[in-house]
């Protein structure tokens, strides 16, 4: 993944403008079910991706009552503005503080909602984090090793999560040592990582249609990479899941054919996380956006994370949602 890196030029050391850009505008999508949702699952997408990206999977699950609200992080979608704002999402303190507010939104419009009829008390609205590749990463870093005061989700699910790069496009050592020297200089100094689109689906239609997509754009900061690195390093640790404050159910998905993110590390992190309700399941023999793989996987994925999310929301109501 981080081998035939193209380098852009230098940006300015300048106060960020995208950063203000940001905060102020919203890039968030609401997928809405037909009634009041059973369930609200906030969605992170992944590198070189954005949330209009993700097929029929979301309206799949407002079928069963899920409620999905999707942002296009800093850098990414409809969030750039120009190629200076490409791939600039910041240290992992931004990502962070950016999934925060995200998620927290979400608990004070549920909130909201719910006082909105002082003549009724809807029961609370059981809400979940979800991510996908980087996404998937970040979400479960959210959870297990953030600072902030993460608010009472009912559960976390990642997909193809980048806990660690598949060997055969994992950089050499070599060039992850340099990288990091360098990001300490030039932090915002863009570069175009290009990807294999033929690893991302075994559907040909789905990987040409990515390549294509002007939104995909390739592109991150050496601070932004470095970032994304570290947190998969952390997940991939025997720390990870011991420190966190959050201990509630955990889901992780991995395809077996992933030449992207490491299937293996998925299945280790499962392994070492302690949690009375962790679960690891695996789609043999698929891609990296399962959400999109072809011979049944994406419906499947559907109808289990579906599943997991229901199963959990009566207990949700009682004591873990808004």
């Amino acid at each position: 993944m981080l081998s035939g890196i193209i380098f852009l030029p230098s940006l300015s050391a300048t106060p960020d403008p995208f950063c203000a850009l940001f905060k102020l505008a919203d890039w968030k999508q609401t997928i809405q079910t037909d009634g009041p949702p059973n369930a609200i699952v906030a969605f992170v997408h992944g590198f070189s991706d954005h949330c209009n990206a993700y097929y029929d999977f979301f309206p799949t699950l407002t079928s069963y009552g899920i409620e999905v609200r999707a942002l296009d992080q800093r850098g990414w979608g409809r969030s750039v503005t120009n190629k200076a704002s490409r791939g600039r999402t910041g240290k992992t303190e931004v990502v962070m503080s950016d999934l925060h507010s995200f998620v927290t939104s979400i608990f004070d419009s549920v909130k909201s909602t719910a006082s909105s009829d002082t003549n009724a008390s809807p029961p609370a609205t059981p809400v979940f984090i979800m991510g996908h590749s980087k996404g998937g990463a970040e979400v479960l870093y959210y959870a297990l090793n953030s600072s902030l005061d993460v608010p009472p989700i009912c559960g976390v699910l990642a997909y193809s999560p980048l806990i660690a790069l598949h060997p055969s496009t994992r950089p050499w050592n070599l060039t992850v040592f340099m990288g990091r020297i360098a990001s300490r200089v030039l932090p915002k100094f863009q570069l175009v990582q290009p990807l294999n689109e033929n690893l991302m689906s075994r559907d040909k239609r789905v990987c040409e249609e990515w390549r294509q997509d002007p939104l995909c754009h390739d592109t991150g900061t050496l601070e932004g990479m470095a970032g994304m690195l570290d947190r998969g390093t952390w997940l991939d640790s025997e720390h990870a899941g011991k420190a966190g404050q959050y201990k509630g159910p955990i889901w992780v998905c991995h395809g077996s054919a992933d030449e992207v993110n490491s299937y293996e590390a998925s299945r280790r992190f499962v392994e070492r996380l302690e949690s009375d309700d962790k679960t690891f399941k695996s789609y043999q023999g698929a891609y990296h956006k399962l959400h999109a793989e072809p011979e049944g996987v994406k419906e499947a994925l559907a109808k289990d994370v579906a599943e997991w999310i229901l199963k959990r929301c009566g207990s949700a109501v009682g004591g873990g949602g808004v």
